[in-house]
Order: structure tokens, then sequence, then C-alpha cells
């Protein structure tokens, strides 16, 4: 048995093993210094090396720690050590100066998806108490500021909110913050909680992933040695900023590994090639979507894309014939299915090796740095990389078992004793363009319409999206519930539209056991089988 005890830093309780912890140090995973330092030295040594770049707009070192050290010092000036700075913008360049500034000062950051909406807000601010927020003004075709106007008024607490690019209505605009001010950045402790993240959960409510600076340090390490990334290589980001991929790509590598980061704030294949031409992108990770539409856009702009190096597709269901077709057209790539979560991110590397079809396609590769157990099929994983603790301590019953490993609730096997093959989820949870969904989230919701007796929502194998949720639904007598109507009562809850159910289907009842429970692998079965 591993002894686990809680440890507080900087105000937060995290999970601590004091044996595990000293591994990780003797090893080089974790180290005493954190992203602060790696600024501070990029600022010494190459202060013109453009680190961000979006659009028109590019950000050197230099630019990066002027604009991020001004805000940090005028974030120091509002709110105590520690106190959590939320941040909800499309892969814009502002975000990497919210970032590195809140990390200057000393605060938690935490990235939210641009897609979510109020009701998920209202969830997290008062879950976090986070003092700060930003958000765009508009963003595909969404109102943020009139989101926040209902959010605030209905948290009841004192929020600040920040607005960039464009009308602030009641609240403060980005671009009118003070920035004549500088300061000495604190020293952070590096085992003390750096990023909150959300995840969805089978009990229906997000749960809060902390990481700390060491965490976040030992996954950025393990991707430089795994996947063959060098100062000066360049990342094109094109998933979110606001999902562990994404925010490591954009904010971490950059300072850690030398790197630069392209943005994308919406993907858009044929520009997405473009890019990877101009710049030389040499590196690329996100889901299926990202990969079979710039295998297409590649086709038909007649470029193999020699400077590319590493695809990286995770996040749903990859067909292995994908993977093959994208290495046989990409003339210098290795193109590898990974694995991992927010809890514990790549835990698999991969198969980053160009000649190994075989494994890069068929598995989901080998371990890094963390150590990984089959338990009666259940992948369990424990790592230098993984969180620190949830937010609430409560929400970690049952998730780790007695040595500390993290219990993913996956089910997978090895293949030729070294390779990891997912086969499949016994957490409830639907992965959708890489998003994760929870039914019960939505089942709660749905439940109570006048038109819904019972419902069960699951999720189905979807060649372009990797799974689409199914709503499964007993309606009321008289009542025919249908995509349009459900869709109608989730954005009354403020729901975000990437959860809504795709596909309905009416049944007379929901298959149970003798206690009740809906037996929801029977109905995934009878909708495969028909």
């Amino acid at each position: 048995m591993t002894e686990i005890t809680r440890r507080t830093m900087a105000g937060r309780s995290i999970r601590w093993n004091h044996e595990r912890a000293e591994a990780a140090y003797r090893e080089g995973h974790w180290v005493r210094s954190t992203l602060v330092d790696a600024l501070l030295n990029a600022v010494r040594e190459e202060p013109d090396r453009v680190i961000v770049i979006e659009g028109s707009h590019s950000l050197s070192v230099k630019a990066l720690y002027g604009r991020a050290s001004r805000l940090a010092a005028e974030l120091s000036s509002r709110y105590p050590l520690g106190s959590v700075v939320s941040f909800m913008l499309p892969n814009w360049h502002e975000a990497a100066i919210i970032y590195v500034a809140a990390t200057l000062a000393g605060m938690v950051v935490h990235p939210i998806l641009p897609s979510l909406r109020a009701h998920d807000l209202r969830f997290m601010l008062s879950d976090l108490n986070s003092r700060l927020i930003f958000v765009p003004s508009s963003f595909r075709k969404h109102d943020y500021v009139a989101m926040m106007s209902e959010v605030v008024e209905s948290l009841g607490s004192t929020l600040d909110v920040v607005v960039l690019r464009g009308g602030a209505g009641p609240f403060e605009s980005f671009e009118s913050m003070p920035s004549e001010c500088s300061m000495t950045p604190p020293s952070p402790e590096p085992d003390a909680v750096h990023m909150i993240m959300y995840t969805s959960g089978t009990t229906g409510s997000p749960k809060g992933v902390m990481h700390s600076h060491n965490s976040l340090h030992a996954l950025i390490r393990q991707l430089g040695k795994y996947w063959h990334i060098e100062p000066g290589d360049s990342f094109l980001v094109a998933s979110p900023i606001s999902h562990i991929g994404g925010s490591i790509y954009a904010f971490e590598c950059p300072l850690l590994l030398g790197t630069t980061a392209i943005l994308h704030e919406s993907w858009d294949p044929c520009a997405a090639v473009a890019d990877l031409q101009s710049y030389g992108c040499t590196h690329f990770a996100g889901a299926t979507p990202f990969l079979t539409g710039m295998l297409a856009a590649a086709r038909e702009a007649k470029t193999r894309l020699p400077d590319l190096k590493v695809f990286i597709c995770g996040g749903a269901s990859v067909p292995p014939s994908l993977i093959q077709e994208a290495v046989a057209y990409f003339e210098n790539a290795a193109v590898t299915r990974v694995y991992g979560s927010t809890e514990v991110p790549v835990t698999t590397v991969g198969t980053p090796d160009r000649l190994d079809v075989k494994h890069a396609s068929e598995s989901d590769g080998r371990g890094g740095i963390a150590e990984i157990k089959l338990v009666d099929g259940e992948v369990r994983v424990r790592g230098p990389q993984m969180l620190v603790g949830y937010l609430h301590a409560d929400d970690e019953h049952g998730v780790f078992d007695s040595e500390g490993f993290y219990r993913t609730g996956d089910l997978a096997h090895w293949m030729d004793d070294d390779f990891l093959v997912i086969d499949g989820r016994s957490k409830d949870i639907i992965i959708r363009n890489g998003e994760n969904i929870s039914p019960k989230e939505l089942e709660d919701l749905l439940v109570a319409s006048a038109d819904i007796a019972e419902i069960a929502i699951v999720g189905l194998p979807h060649d372009k999206t990797g799974e689409q949720a199914c709503a499964v639904i007993v309606p009321t007598p008289g009542s025919i519930p249908s995509v349009m109507s459900i869709s109608d009562t989730l954005a009354q809850h403020g729901v975000a539209k990437f959860k809504y159910p795709e596909r309905v289907e009416l049944w007379p009842n929901l298959p149970k056991n003798d206690a009740g429970k809906v037996l929801k692998h029977r109905i995934r079965d009878r909708l495969l089988q028909r």
C-alpha cells in the first residue's frame, strides 16, 4: 500500500506521497524552478524569439514578458496570492498573456471552453470562487457580455469580468486595463497548484482537476523526449487552448522547450495546411477530425508537408486505416495514436517511430514516464505528470487504488506485451470531437421535461466525430420528443451546444436490472445491432 497524505501548498490541499515525490525530483521529472524562471531565462537569452503567432499578431519573448508583467502587477494589486483567474477565450494570443500574467502573479489559472454556456459557468465559477474572468465580447455569434451579465447576477457574488475585442457593456475592457506598472515576479512553489481544469464525471457534475507546476513540467519534458521536439520547432495549435492539450502546446512548450505556437481560432483544414507550409510546422496534435481534414486539404494543395515530424492523434476513436493512410502520404511524419486524460495527460506517448506503422495504427502506444497496469482489464496509471488531486477531496473517493494508481474506468489489453490498446470505457462518458460529454448531466436536465418520462443517453461510434450522443426516451403519453425539442430545452438551461444529442430514439421502456438501474450496455448493444 502506498501512503497518500494531504499536503497544503499555497492554501490548497493536494495529494502527496513522499517517496514518489523524491523519485520524481531525483529522476529530473520534477524540478525546483517554474514557468516563471523559464520566462526570465528566455528574456535574458533570446528576447527576440517569436513565441506565439495568431494571424497577423505575434509575440516575441520580450513582448510577452512586457505585457504579461504589467498585467500581473495589476492582478497582484487587486487579488490575493493564490486567487483563481479564469479565462474563456478562443485560441487568441491574448490568452498567452493572461496565462503567463496569472502565473507571474502567483495565481491559479483556470481555462474554460468558449463553447460552454451559463449553466456550466455558474457551476465552475462558484465552485472555484474565481475572482476574475476574461471573455470575448462575442465569438461565433454568441454574446458573451449578455451571458456574463446573467451569470454575475445569478451568482450574487463579487466576480470581475474583463472583455476582449469588442464592446464591454457594463464590464471592464481588456484594452483599458492599466499597463504602466510592472512587478518583480514572486517565486512560486513548484509543487503548488498552477492550473485547474474541469472534466466531466459520471456523477453529472464536472470535477476540478488540479495540476501543479511540476506535474505540467513532467508532462512537457516527456513530450520533448518522446515526440522529437527540439528548440526552434513549431506547433500548429488548432485544439482549444482550454483543453489540456491545446494549453500545453500554446503556453508551456514555448517556454520550457523553446518552440513556437501557431494559434488557429477556428478549424479550417485549408488554412491549417497553408500555415503548416508557410511556418514549416513540425508538430500537430488533435482529434480524428483534424487528421482527416488535414490529409484531404494537403492532397488538394498537392503538398506532403515535408517539415511535419509528428502528428499526434487522440481524444476519440482513431481508425487504423486513417493512421496508415496518413503515414503513407506525409513523407517525413510519424503519425500515431495516443491515450490520456486531463487527470493523467499523455498516459501513452504513442509510437513516434515512422517505420512502426503497425503499432502506431493498431495500438495507442507505449507508456512514457507513467506506470500503467491493467486490473481486470481496467487501465490504472500513476506518474509524475498526474493530477495532484481534485479541487474537492470528496471527489477522489474510489478514484485511486491503494497504491495511488488513478482508476481511469477505461478497458484495454496489451499488444505485443508493450503496447496498450484501448477497448472501450466502463465510465459513462461520451467523447465527441475530443470533447467529454457527461450523459447524466443532460439526463438530469431533460428528465424534468413534460414530454419525457424516462431518458438514457449513450454514445455510439461515428466515423467523423468518434462518437455521437443518442438520447433514448420513454415519452409521456401523447408526446413526441425530438432532437429539436430537447435541444431547445438544453438551450434554455444554458448548456453548450456541443453537448446536445444529435439522435433521438423513442422506446416504450428502458431495460433495467432488478434494482431498477438502467442497463445502458443493453441499450447500446440494441442500437448497434440495428
